[in-house]
């Protein structure tokens, strides 16, 4: 650290030139940070799956519907605890644009089987006793200006109308926050039983189960036990882990992590070119300088230990600014919740981050730290003359 004056001081020797290299690396790790919080939302639901649920859906798509009979087979099932399901409904309220992520389910089963979602046991009475009742998450709330009592009136293009009537019309008496960090606060949910009593076509479908095991450990050999059940059915199904779901969900975007690696390798790639090509003007123009602190005791070892400071110092100054800035970006509001439910910078993309940096600062600076260590004294001083 008592060097650290002379690094700081050597950066400062051309203020443009090192202003514009820690500029450039700030954009790369904008980037990094930005596209790091798109991996984590479209694949959000890896990261907060319960690892003691399964979903059981139609072996040939989940847009094939099961019958909701299969619930009490399910639970029969050794080493299941407990079964709730769930159906797409695909709501749209007031203009296309405004497509939330809306499902039926029954209110008590669905909270016990997603405690990272809360709900006051006040908005639970009161959806269980209002028949058009429906939950919303908080991000979905403030983004439209719902209250509890707001009467939102929905369409489904898969679902049609309800029974005599234009629309879904839901009763908002519930606001729910996440008790986990990534957790969706953007969905809307509400009763099944309304839903079955009103919609025209499919009564008794559903559109999958969760399923809650015993012991997460078996969770594979239960799937397995769950599609032997329904095996040569009419409805066979497909039972898998909810990270193993999610997962193919985000997969069907396409492989997130390899498009992420692509990307910030040509970015980094440039930018380590940028960095390198700095240290090495840095070193050349104060060769004399290198020269001079060799003459009075400097041994090469702390020569070299210099210029590997210079360039992690810019490393870290670009990348911290960078991280920080896209950390403020995404703790502001959501800016396109209908396609990233989950808008925040991980903590593991700080970790990585700060193992990016360090790289960028070593590779940047290792053949200039090389060359001023292995400089002569005396050809350095020749050449001020």
């Amino acid at each position: 650290m008592k060097f650290l004056p002379i690094i700081w001081s050597n950066l400062k020797y051309k203020k443009l030139r090192t202003a514009l290299t820690v500029l450039s690396i700030l954009v790369a790790f904008l980037l990094f940070g930005m596209l790091y919080t798109i991996r984590e939302s479209l694949a959000g639901g890896v990261s907060v799956a319960g690892a003691d649920r399964l979903v059981v859906r139609h072996k040939v798509s989940i847009i094939q519907t099961l019958p909701q009979s299969y619930a009490q087979r399910i639970l029969t099932v050794p080493g299941v605890d407990s079964v709730t399901h769930q159906s797409w409904f695909g709501g749209i309220y007031q203009d296309p644009k405004n497509f939330i992520a809306t499902f039926p389910v029954e209110p008590e089963a669905f909270l016990k089987m997603y405690p990272e979602f809360v709900l006051s046991p006040e908005e639970l009475a009161a959806w269980q006793k209002t028949r058009t009742g429906a939950v919303v998450g908080k991000d979905s709330a403030a983004r439209f200006g719902w209250k509890v009592g707001s009467v939102v009136p929905f369409t489904s293009p898969i679902w049609g109308e309800p029974a005599n009537e234009s629309a879904w019309n839901f009763e908002i008496v519930g606001i729910f926050d996440a008790a986990k960090k990534g957790a969706d606060t953007t969905s809307l949910y509400f009763r099944y039983d309304f839903f079955e009593e009103a919609r025209q076509r499919n009564k008794g479908q559903v559109g999958w189960f969760v399923v809650k095991v015993k012991d997460p450990n078996q969770a594979a050999e239960i799937a397995k036990k769950i599609d032997e059940e329904f095996a040569n059915s009419a409805y066979e199904t497909k039972a898998e882990t909810e990270g193993a779901m999610a997962q193919g969900f985000a997969e069907q975007v396409g492989d997130i992590g390899t498009i992420l690696l692509g990307v910030l390798s040509t970015v980094f790639f440039t930018i380590l070119l940028v960095a390198g090509n700095t240290m090495h003007q840095a070193v050349k123009e104060r060769t004399v300088e290198l020269g001079v602190l060799k003459a009075v005791g400097f041994p090469n070892g702390l020569v070299l230990t210099l210029v590997l400071g210079e360039s992690m110092l810019i490393a870290l100054l670009g990348g911290g600014l960078g991280l920080g800035l896209a950390k403020v970006i995404t703790s502001g509001d959501n800016p396109v919740p209908n396609l990233l439910p989950f808008f925040y910078l991980p903590n593991a993309a700080l970790r990585d981050g700060a193992v990016v940096m360090t790289a960028l600062g070593l590779a940047a600076g290792v053949l200039p730290a090389l060359q001023a260590m292995r400089l002569r004294i005396a050809e350095s001083l020749r050449r001020n003359g």
